[in-house]
């Protein structure tokens, strides 16, 4: 069904080949999970299937590529659209209708489709979209707005489905929602899926083959299996398999042993652990002992739609944020996280009720005063980029206010993140894991006492990922609070040291990670799922629940002899 032959690609002005001499075969109904770093030229890859390159990447393009028999040099744009279907990662750019069903309809109505109507409908009632028909697309979360887009490509009804990133901005059970819905796309209607994914636990539970790309290169297509107990070869190239996989390799340590992928695969490696209980990991509710530097008094926030009706995004919210905190916002798409750090920064302000920002009543403070205390890093670090070099953008803020030794200041934050050799670079052509540092750098650049975060890790490979957490924690020694809405449970687990649980726009729960990934209903209800890790800690009713690798491996590494019923106490 798509077939490269040689193809090697640059775009233009460029000097080095994002594709280099590339020979794969995709057959049809293939799940494929194309897995490599930031920069690997995995999205490159991709755009050649639909005709975007290269006649909208007008590039120099070598080799030959086929879909369907197809040359897409031959074809164009429009004649390839016809079979398949692409979901950006920056999927906004490709809404372009008012309303959720004017979107969806808009492909099949252009190509003079009379059934255009049933065939948006159709693509609607596939992803649990009905509902959502007659809304605004301004009025939807990221993640909506992300499903949309999906259900926008499937009204066409194309015999391959490419998705860039399909979970960057989903909550976890969206996630496996959609993921259920493209499996059900695979195996009961033929459809070919190729997705590009940096979270190899979806890998591993839909795929069965992995393409992997290491600069502009495949190294090799593999089944999934074979593929993800490649574990030395990943790691080497900063690709983490599932955790589950990890752990295995850590403590089996045996050479050309099939390690588990899966958690129903790991639940059997690993029944000797099956009721272990430790005392190594006290579960501790919360017991802020720092001042209080956030305070929310019974807040309201919320907008009118076209049609007037107001429609509410928080609805009484109480809250203290203390000094020395961690706070990660979690929930389902909507549930008014981005809005809660908006209303703390000031950018709004509440319909009813009061917010306090390190003193200051944000009703009658400027965003502009505000911000000498509190940075905002936008979920999107492109919208933070003004100048034409990212050492402008890091200095902007103490440019402006003419601060004094600034650029020895400077100097110190572009080291400390790692930018010194981009310093010239324009944000806005930077990888996604640059830009994020660079978005990082530009809020520690404001020296401020108050660190909001949206999404800090969306997008990310897991190398930078790891990365990124790494620089969250050096916060702690110049901010005295960091708050994160974030999907990323991973990050949860091993940076937070509280949880501020959002359902529709209320507080369902306040506590410590441990605590929360110890409850499995309230992460039901609000629309969560564990890591792996801690999945796995569940289905073998360890207690407590590991909340990383490390400790998992910590537990099991005492107990070498299987089928052993545990009873550790460190």
């Amino acid at each position: 069904m798509i077939s490269f032959k040689n193809v090697s690609f640059k775009y233009p002005g460029s000097d080095s080949w994002v594709l280099k001499d590339v020979s794969v075969t995709i057959t049809q109904g293939e799940f494929v999970g194309i897995i490599g770093g930031n920069g690997a030229g995995k999205s490159t890859f991709c755009k050649g299937m639909n005709g975007l390159i290269p006649f909208y990447y007008v590039g120099d393009l070598e080799g030959e590529i086929t879909i369907n028999g197809m040359n897409t040099v031959e074809a164009n744009v429009g004649q390839l659209s016809k079979h398949v279907a692409y979901v950006y990662q920056d999927f906004e750019n490709q809404l372009v209708r008012p309303t959720v069903m004017d979107e969806v309809i808009f492909s099949p109505l252009n190509y003079g489709h009379a059934d255009y109507k049933e065939r948006g409908l159709e693509a609607l009632e596939i992803l649990g979209l009905s509902d959502l028909a007659n809304e605004y697309i301004w009025q939807l979360s990221g993640g909506q707005k992300h499903l949309v887009a999906l259900a926008g490509a499937l009204s066409l009804n194309p015999d391959i489905i490419i998705i860039d990133e399909p979970v960057a901005q989903l909550d976890p059970a969206h996630a496996i929602s959609l993921y259920d819905k493209l499996k059900m796309l695979n195996e009961k209607h033929g459809k070919t899926i190729i997705v590009i994914e940096h979270h190899t636990e979806f890998v591993a539970n839909y795929c069965n083959e992995v393409i992997l790309l290491e600069q502009g290169s495949v190294k090799w297509k593999k089944p999934v299996t074979e593929a993800l107990n490649s574990v030395e070869e990943l790691s080497e190239r900063d690709i983490f398999p599932p955790q589950v996989t990890v752990a295995a390799h850590h403590l089996i340590g045996e050479l050309n042993v099939r390690l588990p992928i899966t958690i129903e695969e790991a639940k059997k490696e690993f029944t000797y652990l099956k009721g272990l209980t430790t005392h190594s990991q006290a579960i501790q509710s919360l017991n802020p002992k720092g001042e209080v530097i956030v305070k929310l008094e019974d807040v309201e926030y919320g907008y009118k739609s076209l049609t007037r009706k107001m429609k509410n995004v928080l609805n009484g919210l109480t809250i203290n944020l203390h000094e020395g905190e961690r706070i990660a916002l979690v929930g389902s798409n909507g549930a008014g996280k981005s809005t809660l750090l908006k209303l703390i920064s000031g950018i709004i302000k509440p319909f009813r009720g009061s917010v306090t920002t390190d003193g200051l009543l944000t009703k009658k403070t400027s965003p502009e005063i505000i911000a000498e205390k509190v940075a905002f890093i936008y979920q999107k670090p492109e919208e933070m980029f003004i100048e034409d070099s990212i050492k402008k953008d890091v200095s902007h803020y103490l440019d402006a206010r003419k601060a004094e030794n600034r650029q020895t200041f400077i100097d110190e934050v572009m080291e400390q993140f790692n930018l010194s050799d981009l310093s010239t670079r324009d944000g806005r052509l930077l990888s996604g894991g640059q830009q994020r540092r660079t978005s990082l750098a530009i809020g520690m650049a404001m020296k401020p006492r108050i660190m909001l975060m949206d999404e800090p890790t969306s997008s990310l490979d897991m190398a930078t990922r790891k990365e990124m957490m790494k620089l969250l924690g050096h916060l702690d020694e110049d901010v005295k609070t960091t708050v994160v809405a974030t999907h990323d449970m991973q990050l949860v687990a091993e940076w937070a040291t509280r949880v501020i649980v959002m359902n529709e726009g209320k507080v369902l729960a306040d506590l410590p990670p441990r605590i929360l990934f110890s409850s499995p209903e309230l992460l039901q209800q609000a629309s969560l799922v564990e890591p792996q890790i801690v999945s796995l800690c569940h289905e073998l009713e360890i207690s407590p629940v590991a909340l990383s690798i490390d400790e998992f491996i910590t537990k099991a590494r005492p107990f070498k002899e299987r089928g052993e019923k545990c009873e550790w106490i460190s």
